[in-house]
């Protein structure tokens, strides 16, 4: 059916909505395809949907075509199957919990890992059963601290979530690779190009785990890659680590005066007027030890509220910390499954813990005391980049006032409880396969896959009897799209200063039809030329707005984003039509006995 502009439900707006960050976020809701309902919550009006739909249906035909099949769980879940695998807790603030009117515990959905496995339980029990994959496109929620970008980030989603079951870890395997190929396959069909990078799992867990980035500015990931094809979020980025150095010969530390060096960079001119180094070099940030104190705030329950726990971090003091890559290695440090927010130790934290001295702190408490990481100071948790070797030598921190120790050897002088990747990656750092040197990019997830293994199947029991009559665990895949999120990535590759430009594959109608200026005469061969197309298997958007000036239909036109407009108008009298590419600007006067076989033919080409 034609959709016609005069009784479309459809408003374009001239001016950009104030909180619109992004051009996606500006342009989808100038045009009329969604609107604002409370922060990070969007309504979806009918062109919106008519480009959602056609994002979901490009996502339904790619996972048909590896044999999944398609459930739908509720949004609406009760707390017990979350709670028997913990995640009831270890989602801490980032899920909306609500109770019945008896007071019964319930959730809205972030995820459905829990549901899926539970169903394939309740009907499966064979080996002869498997392998199964199932899928769900499905609204999601999660208590974002800070919706922002649109439909970028938000607390209300669609998401293409399915899961794979298999009998071995061979099978796994192979359901893995066939997700795997298929999200290509999705990316490429909705245009957007996508990069899989290396992941870390995080309260999802499995042993393998790869995100499919969009290179955009706008993303809120940051990846690397290296010219021999290394690629990985930076969160998972290994670090190369240094060769452990034999210190039997080094002299023993020893502490200076070093007063109102509270920096790195202070401490650093101090030591090179204090301890000229033997070999002439000049100390640098590299050689000093920073020891950087975080508070974790770990999950509690409406029953119980969580503790909050102060980790020290060793780091060479050239280098900051990233908090997203600490948030994504510390859980298990921490002895939890679930994701944490991690940010710096306020005045507060450091007076509760004397052993701090602020711009002083060393992980050697003196040269002949505990250390960070020992009983003595079993309340804070000491973890060191991997660049802190055994063998390494550090300029630190005395935990005193005004002083530092020169020459304290890791290994020798202290400890830590554990390594951790916390430091910033740098563009020109070594890839960690030896490929080459990282460059470092933007990007925007557009999609994730992870090898859950037996996590999920162990903790609630979802076991099958194998070909010997022996029950076994089965053993699961996971694998997401953000499907809203495709929409707003795609609005913000496809548009220029006017509007959008939507791909042909996912755009609201094929041709955007004007009828221009007040001639009755335009209009009914307008309606006789939307008809042809409409026969014609072409999805027509009529401007049949009669008393619409030129001006404002073609600035609709080119708002909205139809790939192909075609103008009716004074070359009526002439026998043609304009026929334009909206993406190219490209026009040309078509005659009226050419005008479906032409905009056939540009459809087919786009």
């Amino acid at each position: 059916m034609v959709l016609r502009l005069s009784s479309l439900f459809l408003r374009t707006l001239r001016e950009d909505p104030v909180d619109a960050e992004i051009a996606s976020h500006r342009l989808l809701v100038r045009a009329g395809y969604i609107r604002r309902a409370a922060p990070g919550i969007y309504s979806w009006l009918p062109m919106g949907l008519r480009v959602l739909g056609k994002v979901e249906q490009i996502i339904r035909e790619e996972m048909a075509s590896i044999g999944s099949q398609e459930v739908h769980f509720p949004a609406l879940l009760p707390r017990e199957p979350y709670e028997a695998t913990n995640r009831w807790t270890e989602y801490g603030d980032g899920i909306f919990r609500l109770k019945d009117r008896k007071q019964n515990d319930y959730l809205l959905a972030p995820t459905h890992e829990e549901m899926f496995t539970l169903l394939v339980k309740d009907l499966y029990s064979s080996y002869k059963d498997l392998p199964v994959s199932l899928f769900q496109i499905q609204t999601k929620y999660r208590d974002e601290a800070r919706p922002r970008a649109g439909l970028m980030r938000g607390r209300e989603f669609i998401m293409k979530d399915s899961y794979s079951f298999d009998i071995d870890d061979a099978g796994l395997e192979a359901s893995y690779e066939a997700h795997r190929a298929a999200y290509f396959r999705i990316f490429e069909r909705l245009g957007l190009e996508v990069v899989a990078v290396k992941a870390t799992s995080g309260a999802m867990g499995g042993s393998r785990s790869e995100e499919f980035l969009h290179p955009t500015p706008v993303g809120e990931d940051t990846f690397v890659r290296s010219t021999g094809g290394y690629a990985a979020n930076v969160e998972a980025v290994s670090t190369v680590i240094p060769e452990e150095i034999d210190y039997s010969t080094f002299p023993a530390a020893e502490v200076r005066d070093t007063p109102d060096t509270p920096t790195i960079d202070t401490l650093v001119a101090a030591a090179n007027a204090l301890v000229p180094r033997a070999d002439g070099k000049a100390y640098t940030g590299a050689d000093t030890l920073k020891n950087v104190v975080l508070a974790v705030d770990l999950p509690g329950t409406a029953e119980k509220a969580g503790e909050r726990r102060l980790v020290v971090i060793g780091l060479p003091g050239d280098r900051g910390v990233d908090l997203k890559r600490i948030e994504a290695n510390i859980a298990g440090h921490l002895g939890i499954g679930g994701e944490v927010e991690v940010e710096a130790a306020n005045e507060e934290d450091l007076k509760k813990n004397p052993l701090l001295v602020k711009g002083y702190i060393g992980p050697g408490l003196s040269l002949d005391a505990p250390v960070l990481g020992t009983e003595a100071s079993s309340k804070l948790l000491y973890l060191v980049d991997p660049r802190v070797v055994s063998g390494s030598r550090w300029i630190t921190g005395a935990n005193e006032h005004g002083k530092h120790v020169f020459g304290l050897v890791a290994g020798r002088d202290f400890g830590w409880d554990g390594v951790i990747e916390a430091v910033e990656v740098r563009e020109g750092d070594e890839a960690p396969d030896g490929s080459g040197a990282l460059e470092i990019a933007r990007g925007v997830e557009m999609g994730h896959v992870f090898q859950l293994g037996r996590k999920y199947a162990e903790i609630l029991d979802l076991k099958v009897l194998d070909q010997n009559g022996k029950q076994v665990v089965v053993t699961m895949g996971s694998y997401g799209v953000g499907v809203t999120r495709a929409v707003a990535a795609i609005a913000e590759k496809y548009n220029d200063d006017r509007g959008l430009i939507w791909p042909i594959a996912v755009a609201p109608a094929h041709v955007h039809l004007v009828a221009v200026g007040k001639d009755q005469a335009v209009f009914d061969a307008a309606e006789r030329i939307a008809a042809d197309l409409e026969a014609a298997g072409v999805e027509v958007l009529f401007d049949d707005r009669f008393k619409v000036s030129p001006g404002v239909k073609f600035g609709d036109a080119e708002l909205i984003g139809v790939p192909i407009v075609l103008a009716v108008g004074r070359g009526l009298a002439d026998g043609v039509v304009e026929l334009k590419n909206r993406a190219t600007g490209e026009a040309d006067n078509v005659p009226l006995e050419q005008v479906v076989q032409r905009v056939v033919a540009l459809r087919d080409s786009l």
